[in-house]
């Protein structure tokens, strides 16, 4: 048997002793040794009161019943059980007082009565706090020594009483403070496996976060030379075509820089400011403000000449209405719901909506089926991981997402946004299904 398993305070008031024990033999030997008692003190004590004190039979059953049948209660709730018996026992001594034949015989607590009660000191040791325990130990010596006031020539049990139930009472609240400490330990080191496991996969993400910077910061830094020296490799060539390698270029910056930013978040120590939230973190790189709600615009023309048609309806002061947190969040949707568009439906119509009232940011993506005279789609298939990142975002917001295709086969991509902090935590939402329709995210 596992002590530091069985041996610990009950998580519930009327949960049973070692009901956290691992094996079934376990958890039901409390209820195994109460049982064998009661069955042996139960015509022993009736035998005893009659035969010995010459009490009268009446008095002797119904003392035996109620000394010997309340710790059955003992195994989940002691304390009302201990109630019951030493009140039993009080009664019990004074009818014993007037008997025939109580001289020259233990009282006031008889051999039976004492077996009982020590049985019960094991169960609230194994129970009960500290401080409860002290309390029962001096009740049970206050009883003995009010009793002592008859003087009756009989050989007194109440030291004894009261010296062996401060002794089981000491032994069996050890062994529970034994067991309880051991298993605090397990928990500790429980809690502290599951932070190291976690810290790893945090530094492992961070690993990879690092190498996927070097892969794309370097693609997207030949993208950026290529696109400015273009007019200067190419002579002649037209305004137009300029003003678009130059476009290009700025996003390539734009998105570059982003990504230097959360590098350097990643790296730091921490990301709430290194100087006293001075704006720089402790790699001292300068941490940019995070985008909102107020650069969707760019957001939308730098889409328009890449060579998508967009149209925006951004209503007046949703950016200052928006909490940090819902702001960021409607913009990456935007952001993520039109790089869709780009991949997968090329020139398709899109029209984008933020609104919003006292309560709630809404964020409405809509596009049609991709142009026939368009280029072939960037994505034809996708994993979903783009609508899974919208929700994750959505959730955290406490909002809800709609997303899904259009009967004229376009998408449809809908965030509500509320602008109060959630009191509750948001619901479960239903895992995602997959789907066939092209216009779901691949990235």
């Amino acid at each position: 048997m596992r002590f530091t398993v069985v041996l610990r305070t009950p998580a519930r008031a009327a949960e049973p002793l070692f009901a956290q024990a691992p094996k079934a033999w376990q958890r039901m030997l409390p209820y195994i040794v109460v049982g064998v008692f009661v069955v042996s003190l139960l015509p022993t004590t009736i035998a005893v009161l009659t035969d010995d004190y010459k009490a009268g039979g009446g008095w002797a059953g119904a003392l035996g019943v109620a000394q010997t049948v309340p710790l059955l209660l003992a195994v989940t709730r002691p304390l009302p059980a201990w109630v019951l018996i030493l009140v039993a026992d009080t009664v019990g001594a004074m009818v014993l007082a007037s008997a025939d034949n109580v001289a020259g015989h233990p009282w006031p607590w008889t051999p039976m009565s004492i077996v009982g009660y020590l049985l019960l000191m094991v169960c609230l040791g194994l129970r009960e706090s500290v401080r409860t325990l002290v309390g029962v130990w001096l009740v049970t010596g206050a009883v003995g020594v009010a009793l002592g006031f008859y003087e009756l020539e009989v050989t007194t049990t109440a030291a004894l009483l009261f010296v062996l139930s401060g002794a089981f009472l000491a032994v069996t609240g050890a062994l529970r403070g034994i067991g309880d400490a051991q298993q605090r330990i397990a928990e500790q080191e429980s809690i502290s496996e599951a932070e190291r496991a976690r810290r790893t996969l945090l530094e492992e993400r961070a690993r990879i976060a690092r190498e996927l910077h070097d892969v794309v910061a370097h693609h997207m830094s030949v993208i950026t030379v290529q696109a400015d020296s273009a007019p200067y490799r190419l002579p002649g060539m037209p305004e137009p075509v300029q003003e678009e390698f130059a476009a290009i270029a700025a996003s390539a910056r734009e998105s570059l820089g982003e990504m230097r930013r959360l590098l350097t978040v990643l790296r730091s120590d921490r990301a709430n400011g290194g100087n006293g939230g001075n704006g720089t973190s402790g790699g001292g790189g300068v941490l940019a403000p995070q985008p909102g709600i107020g650069r969707i615009q760019q957001l939308v023309e730098a889409t328009v000449r890449a060579g998508q048609p967009v149209e925006l309806s951004l209503a007046a002061g949703a950016a200052q209405a928006a909490p940090p947190a819902v702001d960021l969040s409607a913009y990456r949707i935007v952001q993520e719901a039109l790089a869709n568009v780009v991949r997968h439906a090329p020139g398709a119509g899109t029209r984008v909506s933020v609104t919003h009232d006292a309560e709630e940011v809404l964020v409405l993506v809509v596009n049609g089926p991709a142009a026939r005279d368009a280029v072939e789609a960037l994505e034809s298939s996708g994993t979903g991981h783009g609508l899974v990142g919208m929700r994750e975002r959505v959730r955290l917001t406490g909002g809800t997402l709609d997303t899904g295709p259009l009967p004229d086969g376009g998408f449809r991509v809908a965030a509500r946004l509320p602008l109060n902090d959630p009191t509750d935590d948001p619901p479960d939402e239903p895992p995602d299904e997959p789907t066939n329709d092209p216009t779901e995210d691949a990235s």
